[in-house]
């Protein structure tokens, strides 16, 4: 007969692993790849070399225990596409391009999926899996006449004018969903080498300076020759209203790349556990 105390007793030995104490901090770096979803590249599948840019980050974590960890990190990455390169003849008429420097502070949730012990290399690796939240700052740049112009001030799309009210001007610092996932070993008790891929799905449509239609070319010259320049790139004229971009769906941004990290060790239970498994390893380790 199951009584109250065999119920909690056997609920115990079931959800143990969940909470064995393995308490410890991680530092690392990343460094990878950055892609670019958005006006210019509706479809990740077409990507072209130019796409592809270089990443770099950093992050903390702390591991509760072996299945859930806290991480926090900043990440730099370069994001780009040019109509140019496409494979779609109206995007190569239309001929815009960008570039813009990604600078993200993130903040997350990990779950291991196999549970995940570095120490005495109990459990060496895990598949895992996380989301969070992030802050970033972009700011889409044109090639014109040799130089990289910012495209925000120019208002491109008629933002701030008076014409087209709707149109405020967008702001540079944005928040965005990552997920993603990866795989971490341990390749000691101290270091930890993964891979990890993570989507960011921005709250922005101007990742690529681009997501309505065109306006009225008069009133971008009035305003500023350079803003009507940059506005049509195609070298036709352009009717007012005409689709620019697709302001139904967001941008988005990746970060695809190999983390190495170190472990730290901060509370005494872990070395404990460590030195009473001397006959297991070995040598303790100091």
């Amino acid at each position: 007969i199951m009584t109250k105390k065999n119920i909690i007793l056997i609920l115990g030995m079931f959800f143990s692993p969940f909470f064995l104490i393995s308490q410890h901090s991680e530092l690392g770096i990343k460094f990878g790849v950055s892609l670019y979803q958005g006006d210019l590249s509706p479809d990740i599948k077409e990507l072209n070399p130019g796409q592809v840019n270089p990443m770099v980050g950093v992050f903390g974590k702390y591991n509760f225990n072996r299945f859930i960890v806290a991480r926090a990190g900043f990440n730099y990455g370069l994001v780009s596409a040019e109509d140019a390169k496409s494979t779609n003849d109206g995007s190569k008429n239309r001929n815009l391009s960008f570039r813009s420097n990604i600078l993200e502070g993130n903040l997350m949730l990990e779950i291991n999926i196999l549970g995940y012990e570095p120490y005495n290399l109990e459990k060496p690796w895990s598949p895992y899996v996380f989301a969070g939240i992030a802050l970033f700052h972009y700011n889409p740049k044109a090639k014109y006449d040799g130089e990289w112009i910012e495209l925000q001030p120019l208002g491109t799309e008629g933002q701030g004018l008076p014409s087209y009210p709707d149109r405020q001007p967008y702001s540079l610092n944005e928040f965005a969903i990552p997920f993603g996932a990866g795989l971490k070993f341990a390749l000691s008790d101290t270091w930890n080498l993964g891979v990890e891929g993570g989507f960011r799905r921005a709250f922005t449509d101007y990742l690529d300076d681009v997501s309505m239609s065109y306006v009225e070319e008069s009133l971008l010259l009035e305003k500023n020759p350079l803003s009507a320049a940059l506005a049509n790139r195609s070298g036709n004229p352009i009717a007012a209203g005409s689709a620019r971009g697709n302001d139904k769906v967001s941008d988005w941004y990746a970060f695809f790349g190999v983390t190495l990290s170190k472990n730290f060790l901060d509370n005494g239970l872990v070395g404990s556990r460590r030195r009473g498994r001397k006959s297991k390893t070995g040598c303790p380790t100091f």
